[in-house]
């Protein structure tokens, strides 16, 4: 698409400026060029460092001059002749040039155009077509990760993690907020959840480690076609407030983890104050105390097994049933018998979520 872009300017210029002009690109053949017979030709005396200095050149009898930097310059203009005026010429070219792309990108370029698929800006009659014009492969495998920034440091976290995953055609780093970066990663055949757990663990601890930046990431599922993007990306964002709200202490959240928690999270509050008004005698959840609520974390812990949690807990076995004989009183349920403990379980997340007050997506 670029080369199409910079052909017709030069086109339009090869009147103006009664020279030879073009541009090269970094596989060092000229993509665009007054004299359409030396497009597809390798430029004589340049190498991939010469894409490096932002000072005009002279080689083979003309003046280059490096545009289009991200960090390094992606172009370079030839103007014929050595004078003077050539510079001049190329000096003017490259901005206009480079000012031609910079408008190109910012309206159609791909990381644009994916940051409107998984924000659903974009009609679902309007992905294929764009994919197309774009050549964007749509059908490849994806996954979205969502990293929210909780502390800021001096050192933009956007620019660390583009600089973690440099690869712009396969992976597209985009800004969503002040806080919330996506990261839409392109999945090879054969990798597993676990590892895309991992690989959150190393942004986040390369956020930490390096740059005293603390993040939390939640991890979408992986979606076969563009169109299912936006899915992913809505997935990544419920990880991280289910995540919020029953699983503080982990900085990596995925959504195919999230279990139960996220159907409670999806419920009506309506139906939840009904549901812990049923489950328990009136005020009696807001007895248990502390120690107690504690005995009831590491009994589900160890799957209901009383010797393994008394062992756990560091008191005698006697004790931890004399525990639980009390949480059956207070609350008419025994959390020996596996249907009465899943109610527990269920309406301890319940009160927990009613109390977090989350926001919805």
């Amino acid at each position: 698409m670029s080369n199409r872009l910079f052909q017709g300017v030069v086109h339009q210029m090869r009147d103006a400026i009664d020279r030879t002009i073009g541009v090269i690109d970094e596989s060092l053949q000229i993509i665009a060029c007054s004299d359409l017979g030396r497009i597809g030709e390798t430029f004589p005396e340049i190498t991939s460092e010469t894409f490096t200095v932002a000072e005009p050149q002279i080689k083979a009898g003309c003046v280059l001059q490096a545009f289009a930097s991200r960090p390094r310059s992606e172009y370079l203009l030839f103007v014929e002749g050595e004078d003077d005026l050539a510079q001049k010429y190329a000096a003017l070219l490259s901005i206009s040039l480079s000012s031609i792309k910079q408008y190109y990108d910012e309206k159609y370029d791909r990381s644009n155009f994916v940051k409107n698929v998984i924000l659903d800006n974009i009609l679902p009659g309007d992905i294929y077509l764009k994919s197309r014009e774009l050549r964007f492969n749509g059908d490849v495998s994806r996954v979205v990760f969502l990293i929210r920034v909780k502390s800021n440091s001096d050192v933009s976290a956007y620019d660390v993690i583009q600089n973690l995953f440099p690869d712009k055609s396969k992976d597209y780093v985009i800004n969503i907020n002040e806080n919330d970066i996506a990261l839409v990663k392109e999945v090879r055949s054969g990798v597993q959840m676990q590892d895309f757990e991992k690989l959150g663990r190393s942004i986040v601890d390369t956020l930490s480690s390096e740059f005293y930046t603390q993040a939390v990431v939640g991890i979408g599922t992986v979606v076969e076609s563009v169109r299912d993007l936006a899915r992913s990306f809505k997935e990544a964002q419920m990880a991280l407030e289910v995540g919020k709200v029953f699983d503080k202490e982990n900085a990596i959240v995925r959504y195919d983890h999230l279990g139960i928690a996220r159907l409670i999270y999806q419920l009506p509050t309506t139906l939840c104050e009904m549901f812990l008004r049923e489950v328990f005698i009136k005020g009696s959840i807001e007895s248990l105390d502390q120690e107690t609520l504690f005995t009831i974390q590491k009994f589900f812990e160890n799957n209901l097994n009383v010797s393994e949690t008394s062992r756990k807990l560091f008191v005698h076995r006697n004790t931890l049933v004399y525990r639980l004989e009390k949480i059956k009183r207070l609350t008419g349920l025994d959390l020996r018998e596996f249907d009465d403990a899943i109610v527990f379980k269920v309406a301890l997340m319940v009160k927990k979520y009613l109390t977090s007050n989350p926001v919805k997506y």
